[in-house]
């Protein structure tokens, strides 16, 4: 039986209606308010929502508005008002449907059969469509032999579990996750036995070779350039966000690069605003390097890095850099953007994705918010839609800029524990460590006994890394059960994952 939610001060009017869909299978749920709406939807689950405009307190589209921001359920508006402007605002928050009062039972009723039908026949056709090219994937995981085959494999599962997450069907949902389970295990063994290759090939762009081969050609002094840096960002959640970001641009580039690892904005980040590898940056600019067990921060210097990288590759470019990790401050830069098309280019790191990941762990409803990919997906479009940063790219848009967006590294969420132990000074990160001798189980990591072949700095005469592959993340012998238990199912990144390396570059610009 279908379970519907109507909301209307008038409902008493509605009494026949609703028997009228009770006979026709509806259970359905009345209230008179949105405020008490809010309340009913977070306590129970509705297949859709018929909802009045004109009502005391919260209006229907006030009440949608922050409907809309947790949950994807059809809606269908009722109102006596026929104005354009209203009907427009409406569907702008994506209603199902828009009826004019005074209606009949049988117009509700068609208006339902119509958004369950539809949904319906979006769902057979999406598993249809899933299960045709199922094969097909599968044929591509198993014989993929390049980093640039991996990138095709990885934008094709992440189109196939966005549009399976938004039907009702976990049992399609497992599937794919099984399969991008699989792709991320022989994707591992992959990098494992091709990372050096990958390091000299150039076959495609890493974190070192991203501002000298992406962002220089898209500098122009007759077009003022902002570089967001969205750190931590995954491509499965720019494929969310992309839509409403490049709306009223054009899309110049839109690829994928390959961080280096470990995926972390130690070496990541400063890799890309020095153009130049960890183990190259603590030779050249040792003084600006900081290695595992140093204290303070590890990117404390990026702006300085990139005025060096832009003197090397002999660029008179005008530039600007700040740096996000709170609200205030992305007010502060929404308010100077104007002032910053004075330079060629402006350069904005944004924090907030990597503190979502970050406090999961830490915060219950957050951990419970981003419980899944799915729920942590739509924790960073809830987050976005209404972030400082938003606005930030609309004004950008106003003011005409060409945008670039990107990140340094992704994200996994992590739920299977992998013993390791070394010395005291062993690194701190779940899903890579670096010491003098590290002992771990090694069919779960890429251990390397000589950095320098992966173009890191050995923290020590002696020095051995090891990366985390597929879901693992390191626990120590000490209180081994409580840090399992911490850690589980947390979004941790520093490993080898797609999520983890693989990540978007974006160019938009005014059409």
């Amino acid at each position: 039986m279908m379970k519907l939610l109507w909301v209307d001060d008038e409902i008493d009017h509605f009494k026949s209606h609703i028997l009228f869909l009770n006979n026709k299978g509806y259970d359905i749920d009345i209230c008179i308010s949105g405020q008490e709406a809010i309340k009913l939807i977070k306590l129970n689950t509705y297949d859709a929502i018929l909802i009045d405009q004109n009502m005391p307190g919260l209006s229907g589209i006030e009440t949608l508005d922050l409907i809309k921001e947790k949950t994807l359920i059809p809606v269908i508006m009722i109102s006596q008002n026929s104005e354009e402007s209203i009907v427009e605002e409406a569907f702008g928050l994506k209603v199902n449907d828009y009826l004019i009062k005074p209606l009949s039972p049988t117009q509700i009723l068609l208006s339902l059969t119509k958004i369950f039908k539809n949904k319906e026949l979006i769902t057979n056709k999406t598993i249809s469509n899933y299960q045709k090219n199922y094969q097909e994937i599968n044929s591509k995981i198993n014989y993929c032999n390049s980093i640039k085959e991996w990138i095709e494999i990885y934008k094709i599962l992440t189109y196939w579990e966005l549009e399976i997450s938004q039907i009702d069907n976990n049992d399609i949902y497992e599937i794919i996750e099984s399969q991008k389970k699989e792709a991320n295990r022989l994707f591992g063994t992959f990098i494992e036995k091709n990372y050096k290759n990958i390091l000299l090939d150039n076959d495609i762009d890493l974190s070192h070779t991203l501002f000298k081969n992406k962002v220089i050609p898209e500098l122009s002094s007759e077009r003022p350039t902002l570089m967001i840096l969205i750190d931590n960002l995954r491509y499965d959640q720019w494929k969310c966000l992309e839509p409403d970001i490049i709306s009223d641009y054009k899309v110049t580039v839109n690829e994928i690069y390959s961080s280096i690892i470990p995926t972390t904005t130690q070496y990541s980040r400063n890799s890309i605003f020095s153009g130049l590898s960890p183990i190259e940056i603590n030779k050249k600019h040792n003084e600006l390097w900081k290695n595992e067990n140093d204290e303070g921060g590890k990117n404390l210097f990026e702006k300085l890095l990139l005025k060096e990288q832009l003197v090397r590759l002999g660029k008179n470019v005008s530039f600007n850099y700040h740096k996000v990790i709170n609200t205030k401050e992305g007010i502060k830069y929404y308010e100077k953007l104007e002032n910053e098309k004075q330079n060629d280019l402006s350069v904005l790191v944004y924090n907030f994705v990597d503190m979502i990941s970050h406090a999961k762990k830490d915060v219950n409803f957050i951990k419970e918010l981003a419980k899944d990919d799915k729920a942590y997906r739509s924790l960073t479009l809830s987050w976005y839609n209404n972030s400082n940063l938003k606005k930030i790219i609309i004004k950008a848009k106003e003011l005409g800029y060409k945008i670039i967006i990107t990140t340094d590294h992704g994200t996994i969420n992590v739920n299977t524990p992998s013993l390791v132990s070394g010395d005291k000074e062993i690194s701190t990160n779940l899903r890579y460590k670096t010491a003098k001798k590290i002992n771990s189980e090694t069919k779960k990591v890429i251990k390397i006994d000589d950095p320098s072949s992966f173009l890191l700095p050995s923290n020590y005469l002696s020095s051995c890394f090891i990366f985390a592959k597929e879901n693992t993340y390191f626990v120590y012998s000490n209180n081994y059960n409580n840090y399992v238990n911490m850690f589980k199912n947390t979004y941790q990144h520093g490993g080898v994952s797609l999520e983890e390396m693989l990540v978007p570059f974006v160019v938009i610009k005014p059409k």
